[in-house]
């Protein structure tokens, strides 16, 4: 609901979107990933993957799925 909100507002234009979320950005044509305010990557979603740094693991992180914790 909210991406496809976000999507309507920026189709056919320049717009920085500043997220959290990196499924908010992954369509975007250039990603720009900072760290402590420091430029770390730049690169579409699918470069910034197939570099496997700092943007690949934050993905990782939050897509990862969770195995089940057993109790005991």
């Amino acid at each position: 609901l909210i991406q496809k909100a976000i999507d309507k507002l920026i189709a056919g234009r320049t717009s920085i979107v500043i997220a959290h979320r990196l499924s908010t950005i992954r369509k975007a044509s250039n990603i720009i990933v900072l760290d402590k305010g420091e430029i770390k990557e730049m690169g579409t979603h699918e470069e910034l993957l197939a570099k496997g740094g700092f943007y690949s693991k934050l993905h990782e992180m939050q897509f990862a799925k969770k195995l089940p914790v057993k109790l005991i």
